[in-house]
């Protein structure tokens, strides 16, 4: 079956006053990274603020940027890409949303890193794990949960394959940890979640 991609687009207008404010606060050497749907809006900062790199960010993308990079500026919703990139570059980022400009604070990070150790931890001390598996295109990685799967001798495990991960279900199983193999952001938002590759 063939997939259709149609990409939103947000109707947030940035004026040129905010485009300036902005300016005048971010570092030099910034890159500009931007979810689909605001598309435009980082086209129009980008006429202004000259980055050293402009790209796309998906949920599961981990993109890399040049030594010369002194922040991230993320046009996106909410703080779930803003952190995981602070965490995974550890350079300075900046999210724009709603037009106010808003810095990822240690704090965040901190937080994002206690969620994680105690992920790998409860994985650590657990009998029954489920082994996530997805098979959307760029996602799946049947063969490496089998393999793992294989080397865990000391718990229990189960593959679970499915195309929309709900981690809501995860109650219906009863299990303690949960390895992901999918999108390696989602042990974000749930303590339950382990990515496989914290645990090579």
């Amino acid at each position: 079956m063939k997939t259709l991609f149609i990409p939103a687009k947000s109707k947030t207008k940035l004026y040129k006053s905010i485009i300036q404010d902005i300016s005048k606060k971010l570092p030099k050497n910034i890159v500009i990274v931007y979810s689909i749907q605001y598309k435009s809006q980082a086209e129009e900062l980008r006429k202004t603020l000259k980055p050293i790199a402009f790209t796309q960010v998906l949920g599961c993308s981990k993109p890399k940027f040049s030594k010369a990079t002194k922040g991230i500026l993320l046009i996106s919703d909410g703080k779930f890409h803003a952190t995981s990139l602070a965490l995974e570059t550890k350079l300075p980022v900046y999210i724009l949303e709603n037009n106010k400009l808003n810095k990822i604070s240690d704090r965040d990070i901190e937080t994002l890193k206690k969620r994680k150790k105690f992920s790998y931890v409860r994985f650590l001390n657990s009998k029954e794990v489920g082994i996530i598996v997805s098979t959307k295109s760029g996602q799946q990685r049947l063969k490496q949960a089998r393999e793992f799967k294989k080397k865990l001798k000391d718990k229990r495990s189960y593959l679970f394959i499915c195309n929309n991960i709900d981690a809501a279900e995860f109650e219906n199983f009863g299990l303690d940890s949960w390895v992901n193999t999918a999108c390696p952001r989602m042990d974000m938002n749930d303590s339950r979640i382990v990515n496989i590759d914290k645990l090579k």
